[in-house]
């Protein structure tokens, strides 16, 4: 059995983003540190990074058939634009507000989700292109690229960063195709991967944003963890939805009431023809009773009485009636009339001499 660690609580629902707050102003920083740019340059960077009148970011093509000039000769612009802010006064000057802008970065666990960082920086699309432009600015702040395993993501410290990614990818390489596992033992299972790493960031907030870097890693409606391709993850509409409702009821359910329990677990509407169409179309789902369904997983078959009836004389041999019952009960939630009508249709079954049933 997996031991579940304690993880210390941020003393806040991780779901919720904090704003950030600093002491000095972003538009009037990036003003002063545009000021210090050649003409040309600054118009380049405010179109790149949407820091003009018009908050949309141009790309370098678009800016370069714009200006009847070269993808390339745009890039040099840019770079001469930047290089002269940061080699100017104003960028000397701003070092303060850099530092605290790192400061809050590592209060994030030093490694973050671009957009969740840029919705935290900025209120606004203005906003949050002014700190895009201001963490390009800093050497301080490093962008890794989206890859096929991670978000593109910002990051103030390389060490961590590093055992974040490794961490990560060993976590998932743990986890088979189809495991679900509760959060408390996932966090568990991702701290043991993460021995070296600052204990200063090891709070349930700061784990659960790390976790948010990997695409092959995700969690369902009730907080399971598993690889996003796994059936309990990827829930995408009602019969995922449903097969979450009869999981956590843990035994055979009405499909009237997977329909009432979608809409109290998950606050998605369901309609009760619509739950049971979809339920009869996807073998995740056994009807083993009047509008009853269980998962296949918990070793439901598909088929009629009568198949279970011959399904358990196949495997078991020639058995006596109460037996045959017993057995049947456990499979499909079916009265014992029901069980003895079709076992005593002579095409499919045969009474022995002994009192025993046997299969014909």
């Amino acid at each position: 059995m997996t031991k579940v660690l304690k993880v210390k609580k941020s003393g806040k629902k991780t779901s919720q983003r904090r704003s950030a707050s600093f002491s000095f102003d972003s538009a009037l920083l990036v003003k002063r540190l545009l000021a210090a740019a050649p003409e040309r340059a600054r118009e380049v960077l405010a179109r790149r990074f949407g820091l003009g009148t018009n908050q949309k970011r141009e790309t370098l093509e678009a800016i370069g058939a714009r200006s009847g000039i070269t993808r390339e000769r745009v890039r040099q612009i840019e770079a001469v634009g930047l290089e002269a802010i940061r080699h100017s006064k104003p960028f000397k000057d701003a070092n303060a507000s850099f530092e605290e802008l790192a400061r809050y970065i590592k209060t994030l666990g030093a490694i973050v989700p671009e957009d969740e960082l840029m919705q935290m920086l900025g209120g606004d699309e203005k906003g949050r292109n002014r700190f895009r432009f201001l963490l390009v600015l800093d050497s301080a702040f490093f962008r890794e690229r989206e890859t096929d395993e991670f978000l593109a993501r910002w990051h103030v410290d390389s060490a961590t960063a590093k055992s974040i990614h490794s961490a990560l990818s060993k976590l998932y390489s743990s986890l088979k195709d189809n495991d679900v596992v509760s959060e408390g033992e996932l966090l568990s299972r991702f701290l043991d991967e993460l021995k070296d790493v600052n204990e200063a960031y090891k709070n349930e907030e700061v784990l659960k944003r790390w976790l948010s870097l990997s695409k092959h890693i995700g969690s369902n409606p009730l907080s399971e963890w598993g690889r996003v391709s796994a059936p309990a993850i990827r829930v995408k509409g009602v019969r995922d939805y449903a097969y979450l409702a009869i999981k956590r009821h843990g035994s055979p359910m009405h499909f009237s009431a997977v329909a009432k329990a979608i809409g109290t677990l998950f606050s998605k509407k369901a309609h009760i023809a619509t739950t049971h169409n979809e339920l009869i179309k996807d073998p995740r789902f056994v009807l083993v009773g009047r509008g009853l369904y269980a998962l296949t997983e918990w070793g439901y078959t598909p088929g009629v009485v009568r198949d279970v009836i011959r399904e358990t004389l196949l495997e078991k041999g020639p058995m006596k009636k109460e037996e045959i019952i017993q057995h049947v009960k456990r499979a499909r939630f079916v009265k014992d009339n029901t069980i003895l009508v079709n076992l005593n249709d002579s095409r499919y079954f045969k009474r022995m001499k002994d009192g025993r049933y046997t299969a014909v």
